[in-house]
């Protein structure tokens, strides 16, 4: 039996909705059946009072009430839809998630990141009962590069640095920027990570050793070895304490 996308776009811009149904029409898989157009909150609202949908491709700068706010009140319907965003501005991708959007497209959109987004949608809303809980619901951090967004597992994350204006996350085998504070980023990854310096997260299961070392100039400190990385991070006499701790515990 195929699946059929029932998706209202919801755009202030005429050429961005025209957009949107061009290339949907294009799309064979999954197949999509467009219920509407609306230009802003109160014109999608009411759309939906009168029909229901399963996807709303949502900008998010609009008139009257945004994307975020719309998108916080679907959720309080009956049967809500899924939401993807389809906006020019990145930086409001992290509120995105929060809100449990299923994916996030900068413009301009190309087919097959739309096309991609449309079937995390058909496998949030239509789980096949033997595969495992899908990805989108394990906890991530999101990187931007060059237009695109990432979503790194925060189980992969093995170190956090603060490095001017950005924040670099290290995996086993990458590096992506943040946009996110690394205050912020703490208090959202809670125990799982400990501070090691007032520019450095660790993830706790990655630390192996703490020992004495020599710092610059020739005084005496303490570093962790990070695994599988194998790389020794200097940690602050501010902070061994807690490290301490943290090591202790686990």
């Amino acid at each position: 039996m195929t699946t059929v996308l029932r998706t209202l776009i919801v755009d202030d811009e005429d050429l961005a909705r025209l957009r949107l149904r061009s290339l949907l029409q294009e799309i064979a898989e999954p197949v999509v059946e467009i219920v509407g157009e609306a230009a802003d909150a109160a014109a999608a609202l009411a759309q939906l009072k009168a029909s229901e949908c399963d996807l709303v491709l949502l900008d998010i700068r609009m008139p009257g009430r945004d994307g975020m706010q719309l998108a916080a009140a679907l959720r309080s319907l009956r049967q809500p839809p899924s939401v993807v965003f389809v906006t020019a501005h990145g930086h409001h991708a992290l509120r995105a998630f929060e809100l449990d959007a299923v994916d996030y497209l900068t413009k301009p959109v190309r087919r097959d990141r739309l096309q991609a987004a449309l079937q995390r949608v058909v496998q949030r809303r239509w789980p096949i009962p033997s595969q495992s809980a899908p990805l989108a619901d394990e906890p991530v951090l999101l990187a931007h590069a060059r237009g695109n967004l990432h979503r790194i597992p925060v189980a992969e994350v093995l170190v956090l640095k603060a490095e001017q204006k950005y924040v670099t996350l290290r995996t086993a085998t990458e590096s992506h920027l943040l946009d996110d504070s690394l205050t912020d980023l703490e208090q959202r990854l809670g125990a799982g990570f400990i501070r090691i310096h007032r520019n450095a997260l660790v993830a706790a299961h990655a630390v192996r050793e703490l020992r004495r070392h020599a710092e610059p100039g020739g005084e005496e400190g303490w570093a962790v070895r990070v695994a599988p990385i194998d790389e020794w991070l200097p940690v602050s006499r501010r902070q061994l304490p807690a490290v301490r701790e943290a090591l202790g515990r686990g």
